[in-house]
Parts: structure tokens; sequence; C-alpha cells
């Protein structure tokens, strides 16, 4: 039997969705399928999923895993970015929830030849997306070092991006970097982890790259986006998110939307017409409980919103 990607805070996952009766679900980042299963085991016959995945390998699992449940799932190879092509050439007009579950999943991850690992040699890929062209090797190749600092900079957050990119020119002159092995070792001779800390040197660089090459934070905002005018009176968007940046537009979106009136605050009255879209269900983020941290230590940066859609 096949071991699957342990979904992160299901049980919080089903709760704030709030599933009534009937209704679909869009489950946007399907993975291997597991919050999907669990929404299905514990609802009724009336309640349909709407899964999506850019990993082709994803659905097939997904696929393989939610084969009892074939009849009240559809399974669809696409992109964030296209939500709303997506779901209105699925025959629907509203959806009655989504679930949006960000990052690269733990087979992506413990799959040396898909190159997001730091630690498992494999090549410099890092596409979620393999009929996508470019790989993170080819924006290393490709990238002005001004852009390249700006990506590690800004998406992995790293101070050190300068240091980093002078040391990657250094190492193409010799010869082109391939593997992720190899890029590790470029960054750790430059960057060194805090004593006692257990984060690799090289994990804040991998990441800015991984994003860069799925453009993962405009495919968020996009979704966030299109959902607005897809979501049914009452549906909920439930978002997780893995690090800062992620966390940090959902939560942005959420309060402008939840606000609506984008008025200067000296104007006594609304003259921008806006209306609140949203109602957040989630002043704090909810985290994972310390015992699904102990299960599962990938799940500790986790962070979940939700927002309920108001027509006003």
């Amino acid at each position: 039997m096949p071991t699957y990607h342990e979904s992160i805070m299901k049980n919080e996952v089903l709760h704030y969705l709030n599933i009534h009766m009937e209704g679909v679900i869009v489950d946007g980042t399907l993975g291997d399928g597991g919050h999907t299963e669990f929404i299905l085991k514990n609802t009724g016959p009336k309640v349909r999923v709407l899964g999506i995945d850019r990993d082709q390998s994803a659905i097939e699992r997904a696929r393989e895993r939610l084969n009892c449940y074939r009849d009240r799932v559809t399974f669809v190879h696409g992109s964030l970015e296209n939500l709303r092509d997506i779901v209105t050439q699925s025959g629907l007009t509203k959806i009655n929830g989504l679930l949006l579950d960000f990052g690269v999943s733990s087979p992506q991850l413990d799959t040396p030849e898909r190159g997001f690992s730091i630690r498992n040699d494999g090549p410099l890929d890092m596409r979620m997306d393999n009929s996508q062209k470019t790989t993170a090797a080819d924006l290393l190749e490709k990238l002005k070092d001004a852009e390249l600092v700006s990506i590690i900079k800004n998406f992995g957050e790293e101070r050190f991006a300068k240091r980093i990119v002078r040391a990657i020119r250094r190492e193409q002159e010799i010869a082109p970097i391939t593997t992720t092995s190899h890029f590790s070792e470029i960054i750790s001779r430059v960057v060194r982890s805090p004593r006692h800390s257990r984060i690799h040197p090289a994990t804040r660089t991998f990441q800015a790259l991984r994003i860069a090459v799925n453009n993962e934070l405009e495919q968020i905002k996009t979704v966030l986006s299109d959902a607005i005018q897809l979501l049914d009176s009452s549906a909920r968007i439930v978002a997780i998110s893995f690090h800062s940046l992620e966390d940090r537009i959902v939560k942005t979106f959420f309060r402008a939307e939840e606000k609506g009136c984008t008025c200067p605050p000296k104007i006594p009255i609304c003259i921008c017409g806006n209306k609140p879209t949203l109602k957040i269900h989630t002043r704090r983020p909810i985290c994972p409980s310390e015992e699904e941290i102990a299960l599962n230590p990938r799940s500790i940066s986790a962070k979940l919103r939700v927002a309920e859609r108001v027509y006003v």
C-alpha cells in the first residue's frame, strides 16, 4: 500500500469549511488528496470535491487514494491562477468552499529527482508542474545578478543574498550548477547557520528559488482575488500557509476585503463605493497542536486562516 503525504490540521479544515448537506468544495492544492479524503469521509453523498493540482504525479496518487469516492470527486491538472476557468469549465457558477494548502508537499521533497531537496542529491529542477519549461537551474543561468539577488532576498528573506550570488557566479565560471547538492554546497561555503540551529544554511535560498520557479506568490494573489467572484454566500476560504510571505498575502487580502472601503480616514463619508466581501473567522492564525507537530514535524510552521464570503 503506498505511503501518502500526511495532510495538516484536517479536523480544523473540516470544521472551518462549515460544510452543509450539499455543495462543491474546491481543493485548490489537492496533493495526495488527504484533505479531500477526510472531507468526503466525514460528509454526506451530496458533498462533492473539485480537486486541482499542478503536479500530475500528485493527481495520479490522489486518484488512486480516492478511488472509493470517485463518484464524488473530479480531478483537474491545472494551476491556481486558472481557478476561474477551471471552475467554469467544470459547469459551476458558484462554489461552497475553497481549501488552499500552500507550499511544497512531502512527496515532492522526498523525491530527489524533483530537485526540491537540500539533503538528497538530484537535478536542480524544483518545478511543481513538470510540463513547465523553466527549471531552477535555468533561472540561475538566465537571471541577471540584480534579479537573482532580489529573488533570494525577497522570497527567501535571506540577508546574505549578495554574498550568495557572488559565490554562484564564481562557480559558474568553472562549471554550470545543475544539481541540488552542488548548489547547497556553494551556499554552505559562504553562509553559516546559527550555532545549534538544525536549519540548513541553504534553506532560505532553496525556498526563494522554488517560489520564483513556480511563481507561487503571484498565484496566491490571483486565486484569492478570483475566489471572491466564485464563492457562494456564506462559503469560506480556508488557507494554510507555511512561511511568512504566504501568510502575509492571505492576512492582508482578508483584512482588505473585510474592510471594503478604501477611502482615506479623513473623509467622513465613503465615496469609493467598495463593500466588504469577506468576514474573517480567525483574527489570529490557527496553528497545529503539539501532538500533531510531534507526529508530523513539517507541520510546525503551518498557519491556518479562514474568511467567509458575505454579500452586502
